[in-house]
């Protein structure tokens, strides 16, 4: 499984509405600066994103996006099942229930759903709040005497 650039750069995204959260609406071309991503590539990544309800937005002179919820809120899981479709590693785990024709006899497929569920496990567990606490804590002890 590859994340696409559409995945990370939401998540990049998201991340930096999170941490500027205080700031109140953030424009678009501000986030592309900061994140050394092309504005017109977020415009493509906005829509999946405000299908969602993620994103609160403001039009005009003061507009911009920001964070409809806390960045606790916001699971790594659940922005990339939005911009992926999918964090299933094989193709037959993608619909529920699985509609493989071999899925009663074949023998790899537990092996897969074990895969999938470490990946969906590990990616819900980490919240945009828990990767900023992260790189805080990170910078908050690299401190020379």
């Amino acid at each position: 499984m590859k994340i696409s650039t559409k995945g990370r750069y939401a998540l990049r995204m998201l991340l930096d509405l999170a941490e500027h959260q205080n700031d109140g609406f953030i424009a678009l071309k501000d986030i592309a600066a900061r994140q050394d991503i092309s504005k017109k590539y977020l415009e493509q990544i906005v829509p999946v994103l405000n299908k969602s309800d993620i994103l609160s937005t403001n039009r005009g002179y003061q507009g911009g996006y920001k964070l409809a919820k806390s960045p606790d809120k916001y699971t790594v899981g659940d922005i990339l099942r939005l911009t992926e479709g999918s964090l299933s590693p094989v193709a037959c785990l993608d619909h529920e229930p699985i509609e493989c024709a071999r899925s009663s006899e074949c023998i790899t497929l537990p092996v897969w759903q074990g895969l999938k569920k470490v990946i969906c496990d590990y990616l819900d567990g980490i919240t945009l709040q828990d990767i900023l606490d992260n790189q805080r804590e990170k910078y908050a002890n690299d401190y020379v005497i």
